[in-house]
């Protein structure tokens, strides 16, 4: 099909059609009901088969604050932030002249009619449509008119980018669980705008959604904090305590909408018991004494909460008491621009106490990868007696992904070094003696009793600060150093089985990326469009810390690498640097944290002022 459309957007296009391979931004004020607009729009891509992925871009949680939420069409099945939006639809009359600013040559404004706004620029194109008169004529009750007025866009994109109208319908339902009475409320505004724009818009634009067959066959879309709720709740957790804080709320409203699948079978009672906390410390402190108790327990928090619960990680780390802490990370402190996502909580996760420690850090990079990492993280804890953090950062936790059905748990639940009745009355009989901390197999890691376990010898003196390896209270030197050794030996001989790297490698190529979380999707795309220039690279994402031996094989296996993080110090070089004996000056820092997702525009523009093409 060819357009008449405007010299700039034909110069660009040659007149073809742009099909399943644009951004639309919707710009909204906070509040107004647009995470439901935009999901549907998600949604209904992804039941066309269509690979889409949604950002919400927002600077604050303040209802009223300005928030971008970018839906990226890809049918090459790229999932990364695109830095450039060629559809913007502007609802927020706040930021219209900035919104309409960023858009590419040959780009899409819709924008509402009553607002009378006066044409800025001549190279793009304009669809104005009459949101507040078509909402009042629908009869919308005036409590309700905001929320649903969104909806007109939905309806004007579904006509304007051929998106079919059972499909919205369909998304409908999808978003309301299947609820009709509020579906049926906003597809009525959903129809009203597409008829509407139907007769009374001409379309100018290059743009079009198709359906593509099987595109997304047997898939989900969901958000990290979703799935890593739920592994958690594969993972057997018994207690959860947490403060509210974004953005890591929702992946305990997760475990409240899906508690149901941890159910007794004789009473038909919950399992899992979910308690809110007065603030961050008591939530950590909870979840130690349940762990110390035997119980899988677990919390999730942002920056702010993570120094909060410095203290508590020490103790958990030096008394060797297991439990899971989830860190979906911000860009910093406080509210507004800090509420983005990014990277910088790493050094202060792998450091964090007021104490010689190393802890385990699990990374995830996908949806997929969270929910494993939300059981695994439990087996790990028990293994290794400790702490357990999960760095997943706003962008994973809070935005739609797609992603392939997530794998059942491949291997049992795991309590490590666990000593019930029976196994204690054996130790004793072979061993003539059970300590709490002494290292009876060389690995750093002593066995455990739990409280209530029936035997005189069970009980044991718990900790965190100076103690010898029969659990008495110490404060002599020679003590606490081989007890903090015995600790960093055991954390050491974590690298071998936590989560490895992912490895993409080819001894031909000479240049080599490193990454890890979120940076992932960029970097994928970056790495074809390097290709594509003629530069070849390999790839290792890191998924752990300690580090695993192959990250160090990795670097020295090639003339330059790249390590490309989303924080503005560069910490996982710094991390590297510290733990590589071998020479790190080919290794270039790529730091970015800038607040927003990755891009693999930036990936590449980086790479390529380096190797100087």
């Amino acid at each position: 099909m060819v357009l008449n459309v405007q010299p700039e957007t034909q110069t660009r296009y040659n007149g073809k059609m742009v099909v399943n391979d644009f951004t639309l931004m919707a710009a909204t004020k906070n509040g107004t009901g647009s995470q439901t607009s935009n999901n549907v729009l998600v949604l209904s891509l992804f039941k066309m088969g269509i690979p889409v992925n949604g950002k919400n871009l927002f600077p604050s949680n303040i209802k009223g604050l300005p928030t971008w939420y970018g839906i990226r069409a890809s049918k090459d099945g790229y999932v990364a932030r695109a830095e450039v939006n060629e559809i913007a639809v502007t609802m927020n009359v706040d930021t219209v002249a900035e919104d309409i600013a960023k858009l590419p040559p040959g780009g899409v404004c819709i924008i509402p009619k009553e607002w009378n706004y006066t044409k800025s620029r001549e190279d793009i194109i304009y669809y104005e449509i009459p949101v507040d008169p078509m909402v009042k004529e629908a009869g919308v009750h005036s409590d309700l008119r905001e929320r649903v007025a969104n909806m007109v866009y939905v309806g004007a994109c579904a006509q304007l980018f051929e998106i079919p109208l059972d499909i919205v319908w369909q998304a409908l339902l999808s978003n309301f669980n299947g609820k009709e009475k509020p579906a049926k409320l906003n597809y009525e505004i959903v129809t009203r705008a597409y008829e509407w724009t139907a007769a009374n818009i001409v379309k100018q634009d290059p743009y079009k959604y198709e359906p593509m067959a099987g595109g997304n066959k047997g898939k989900l879309v969901i958000t990290g904090n979703e799935a890593a709720g739920i592994g958690a709740l594969f993972g057997g957790v018994q207690v959860v305590a947490w403060y509210p804080i974004t953005p890591s709320t929702s992946l305990i409203d997760a475990m409240f909408e899906n508690q149901g699948l941890r159910k007794d079978p004789d009473t038909g009672l919950n399992t899992v018991a979910i308690l809110q906390a007065e603030d961050e410390i008591a939530a950590i402190g909870s979840i130690i004494g349940a762990g110390w108790a035997g119980a899988r327990s677990m919390t999730s928090t942002s920056g702010p909460g993570i120094s909060l619960m410095s203290e508590f990680a020490g103790l958990s780390y030096y008394a060797e008491i297991p439990c899971v802490v989830w860190d979906v990370t911000r860009i910093g402190p406080s509210t507004g621009l800090p509420t983005r996502t990014g990277q910088g909580d790493l050094m202060s996760l792998y450091t964090l106490s007021h104490g010689d420690t190393a802890h385990i850090v699990l990374i995830p990079g996908s949806v997929a990868e969270c929910f494993e990492f939300g059981w695994r993280a439990f087996d790990v804890a028990d293994q290794y007696q400790t702490i357990v953090f999960v760095m997943s950062d706003l962008d994973l936790g809070m935005n739609n992904w797609m992603s392939d059905p997530f794998a059942y748990p491949d291997q049992p639940v795991n309590h490590g070094k666990m000593l019930k009745l029976d196994s204690l009355v054996k130790f004793i009989e072979d061993k003539g003696e059970w300590y709490r901390y002494k290292d009876y197999d060389g690995d750093g890691i002593p066995y455990r009793t739990i409280p209530g376990t029936d035997h005189p010898r069970a009980a044991y003196f718990t900790r965190g600060t100076g103690h010898n390896e029969r659990a008495g209270y110490s404060e002599r030197s020679e003590d606490w150093v081989a007890n903090l050794g015995r600790i960093k030996r055991k954390i050491n001989n974590a690298r071998a089985t936590l989560p490895q790297p992912v490895v993409d490698f080819d001894s031909k190529k000479k240049i080599g990326i490193i990454s890890y979380g979120t940076n992932d999707p960029a970097i994928v795309e970056g790495r074809d469009k390097l290709a594509a220039a003629g530069i070849e690279t390999n790839y290792l994402r890191i998924r752990a810390l300690p580090l695993a031996d192959s990250v160090r094989e990795f670097i020295e296996g090639h003339e330059r690498v790249y390590l490309l993080e989303n924080n503005f110090d560069g910490q996982m070089a710094q991390i590297i640097r510290m733990e590589t004996n071998k020479s790190t000056e080919h290794m270039i820092t790529l730091a970015l944290g800038d607040s927003l997702p990755m891009t693999a525009k930036w990936v590449f523009d980086h790479i390529v002022k380096h190797e100087g093409k």
